[in-house]
């Protein structure tokens, strides 16, 4: 573990001026970096923790702002602006270019070392930053099985990691197969884990205000497919030890 700095970063996407999170490590050396979606309420404390403990383990990490610095908990204010960006592949490629750029932008960022990690809306954020050729080391995402525009996936140039609940009705298995024939048919490096018994939004602790049906926090599951972010990110994004401080 390091000792970690952290900050609120402002740039504009989507018509909106964002606030991300982005946590650094100590030291001054350039360093693999992260980029952490949010689900679709959007950016809250729980990101901003994940941000700290991969600036914990080494990594440059911003966690990327989907709302204009709000989180949406009334679920149809949530859907009512999810739902037309999760079918709008430009948009939200448009949302995760401005947070790459900022990560880019930290001096400490080896730009040539990033990898994605997302969740629900977030997570189809980095897909379609993978699917638009972008140069990443990995992309990891949890209830994102959302498929692409046709053909596009072929210009995804890293390994995907997706993560699932078995029970998610909102990622259910005829969207699972749809989202590994396109992998599968593009030629990508891809693994799914379905999470047994989990629901949607199952690494999500639980909030004090209404969820979508069919949403529901599993502990020990969260615990497993953080491990397996952690491992995607060892396999593809190594830090190398004994970066000076």
């Amino acid at each position: 573990m390091t000792t970690i700095t952290t900050r609120s970063v402002e740039y504009p996407a989507d018509g909106l001026t964002m606030i991300g999170h982005l946590a650094l490590p100590a030291g001054v050396d350039r360093r693999p970096a992260v980029l952490i979606g949010p689900e679709g309420t959007g950016l809250s404390d729980i990101e901003r923790r994940r941000a700290d403990a991969l600036a914990e383990l080494g990594y440059i990490a911003l966690a990327f702002d989907l709302h204009g610095g709000r989180y949406l908990s009334d679920p149809e204010e949530m859907l009512a602006r999810c739902m037309p960006l999760l079918s709008d592949p430009d948009r939200m490629r448009g949302i995760g270019h401005a947070a790459l750029d900022v990560l880019r932008a930290e001096p400490r960022t080896d730009s040539d070392l990033i990898a994605v990690v997302g969740y629900g809306t977030g997570g189809a954020v980095g897909l379609e930053l993978g699917r638009d050729g972008v140069n990443l080391r990995a992309i990891g995402t949890v209830n994102a099985l959302i498929t692409g525009r046709p053909g596009e996936a072929a210009r995804i140039r890293c390994p995907v990691w997706a993560g699932v609940g078995s029970e998610d009705p909102i990622m259910p298995p005829a969207q699972r197969d749809a989202f590994t024939a396109e992998m599968q048919a593009a030629g990508v490096d891809w693994r799914l884990v379905v999470y047994g018994g989990a629901l949607h939004a199952f690494h999500h602790p639980t909030v004090d205000h209404v969820v979508l049906p069919g949403v529901g926090y599993h502990p020990q599951h969260a615990q497993r497919a953080w491990r397996d972010v952690v491992d995607l990110l060892a396999e593809c994004l190594p830090v190398t030890e004994g970066l000076g401080a």
